[in-house]
């Protein structure tokens, strides 16, 4: 939760722009007060308006606009830097710190007009390793499926049919708890899901989600359900408790079928699940790099293009296909 009062004035209305206007998420509004936050105690420090070192300890809510226009890039840059070297932040990390700093000086400058110069303007992202994301093989996942699909699990139809979404859909964690019954048309085999940044987007269903689905259906508890602030008499999938099951009942869900199937569970994770589907529609599905995109609800393509990754047997094989290639 954000405490307003802890912020300079200029943030919260920054803040307030980011929910109304540019329609972000919660989530996001924390994360950008986060940055923002760690951002400015830093320029305190950097521009010698405190002796406090204790980032915990030092209040931002008595800085004036004037400081902020006396920022320039290198003192962006310093802040990077202290994170690279002193907190040891990975680039990821240092990336979406800089994304937040550019949009909330893009504000100041371009909306708010509070400041005359843009010191974020040619602000850089930070380069990320591109790492191949981990995902289950063909075989692996279908040992997954067969393991949740277990009668001695008195749940085993809600699991199942979490575990059948994950790996065909490609589903977030948070798109997946928040699916109400409503949201799924079994007559066009289709659902709307509610992604990052409040944006709507159909998942198409294919067979074995709406089997899994159906037959989850037919046990679904019907009475008792909670009618709370979670809208769980709504919701697609329960807890026992009878209420909208929660990221960490499915988080622990999949980590018991993981184990259950052999499979390390400290290598695979929910996440890894939405990496899997993608991997296996672009391998063996022959899937477009831009229906994929929107399938995954992916903002920027180069996000997608991690799954376009390929194995090396797949480059021998395309080689000797090569019409050429007998000589």
């Amino acid at each position: 939760m954000i405490t307003r009062e802890n912020n300079p004035d200029f943030v919260n209305s920054f803040l307030d722009y980011s929910m109304t206007i540019l329609n972000k998420s919660p989530n996001s509004i924390k994360e950008y007060n986060y940055d923002l936050s760690m951002f400015l105690k830093f320029i305190k420090i950097h521009f010698k308006l405190t002796n406090e070192q204790d980032f915990a300890k030092i209040e931002i809510n008595d800085l004036k606009i004037d400081t902020i226009k006396k920022i320039k890039l290198d003192d962006i840059h310093a802040f990077l830097s202290y994170m690279a070297i002193e907190l040891k932040s990975k680039p990821s990390t240092r990336a979406r710190k800089a994304s937040t700093i550019r949009i909330f000086f893009n504000y100041l400058s371009q909306k708010a007009h509070l400041i005359e110069i843009n010191p974020a303007q040619d602000l850089e992202t930070p380069k990320l390793d591109k790492r191949l994301p981990k995902y289950l093989n063909l075989e692996e996942s279908k040992k997954l499926l067969n393991v949740t699909e277990n009668e001695d699990n008195r749940n085993y139809q809600r699991d199942y049919a979490i575990i059948t979404l994950f790996l065909n859909c490609g589903l977030r964690l948070s798109e997946l708890v928040g699916i109400n019954i409503q949201d799924i048309d079994f007559s066009e085999a289709k659902m709307n899901v509610i992604g990052k940044g409040n944006k709507e987007r159909t998942i198409y269903l294919n067979k074995a989600c709406l089997k899994a689905i159906g037959e989850y259906l037919q046990v679904r508890p019907k009475e008792g359900v909670k009618i709370d602030k979670l809208q769980s008499n709504k919701a697609l999938f329960l807890s026992e408790r009878r209420e909208r099951i929660s990221k960490r009942t499915v988080q622990y869900i999949v980590d018991k079928e993981l184990k259950s199937a052999g499979l390390d569970s400290t290598k695979y994770s929910v996440h890894k699940l939405r990496h899997t589907a993608a991997t296996l529609m672009y391998q063996y599905g022959n899937v477009d790099i831009r229906a994929l995109q929107v399938l995954l609800g992916h903002k920027s393509i180069s996000t997608t293009e991690i799954y376009t990754h390929v194995e090396n047997s797949q480059v021998r094989d395309a080689v000797e296909r090569n019409p050429l290639a007998n000589g």
